[in-house]
């Protein structure tokens, strides 16, 4: 992959912009308010993001403009996603973000390759979505996003069909302070909710040596089923410090329970 060249898709990486803290905060206040001008301009301004991460993939064989639309892509979903109420750097969360995006789209290449046709059917069905709820302010059917671009319903199901990557449990959300949280930490635990392992005696007796506020996070997540964020929520921590705390406690008890 010839990641020396100096453009890619079309864009001179030698002439990207780079954006001040100052500006950062401000483009993703107004792109929060819906400012869709800001939005192009911090897209743009964070590109360098993205060719520094598709940098971290030498050894593909993938072409690097496909490289780069894929983190570009990825680059998009951080920005939508992004909690400005958050004490994070928008790079610390986006660049996980960047790298599960690629790494989602090598391993979907490596098993399946999705002919060209297939993906510019899928994507412009995308994008006609994306267009159609902005107007109509819901979730248009496949049917009428069939008919906004001109093709037969089951040719836009398969195509979307063909295009969908599984997402592991263990791809990164975002990273704080060394602490790094995950796609299984922002699922409730439904099974172990109404069954399985919390039910033994020996793990109750775990339990009580745990802190009280350990204690009552493991209760939450484990017994109530609910996530991270809610329990962040629901106790005042950010979810990094739940996440701490509740690996701390499941530690401790795995050692408690091998004893």
């Amino acid at each position: 992959m010839a990641l020396c060249k100096v453009e890619i898709c079309g864009v001179n990486t030698s002439r990207l912009p780079v954006l001040k803290d100052e500006e950062k905060e401000q483009l993703l206040r107004r792109i929060k308010e819906g400012d869709e001008a800001a939005r192009e301009t911090f897209i743009h301004g964070n590109l360098r993001l993205v060719l520094s991460v598709i940098k971290r993939f030498p050894n593909t064989n993938e072409n690097a403009d496909d490289l780069f639309q894929i983190g570009c892509i990825g680059l998009i979903k951080a920005i939508d996603n992004f909690d400005i109420s958050l004490n994070v750097k928008f790079s610390t969360y986006a660049v996980p973000m960047i790298i599960g995006e690629i790494r989602r789209f090598l391993r979907d290449n490596n098993a399946i390759r999705v002919s060209r046709s297939l993906r510019d059917t899928a994507y412009k069905a995308i994008y006609a979505r994306e267009n159609m709820m902005k107007n109509s302010q819901r979730d248009p059917t496949v049917s009428e996003i069939a008919e906004e671009i001109g093709l037969p319903k089951e040719d836009v199901v398969y195509a979307l069909d063909a295009i969908q990557t599984p997402v592991s449990l263990y791809d990164p959300v975002y990273s704080e302070s060394g602490d790094t949280l995950y796609v299984m930490d922002q699922i409730s635990d439904k099974k172990n909710k109404e069954e399985s392992w919390v039910e033994e005696i020996s793990l109750e007796e775990a339990m009580k040596k745990l802190s009280e506020r350990e204690r009552h996070i493991i209760d939450l997540r484990f017994y109530e089923g609910k996530t991270q964020m809610e329990v962040a929520k629901e106790i005042g921590i950010s979810q990094a410090q739940v996440s701490r705390l509740e690996k701390n406690a499941l530690k401790f008890m795995k050692r408690f329970l091998t004893i």
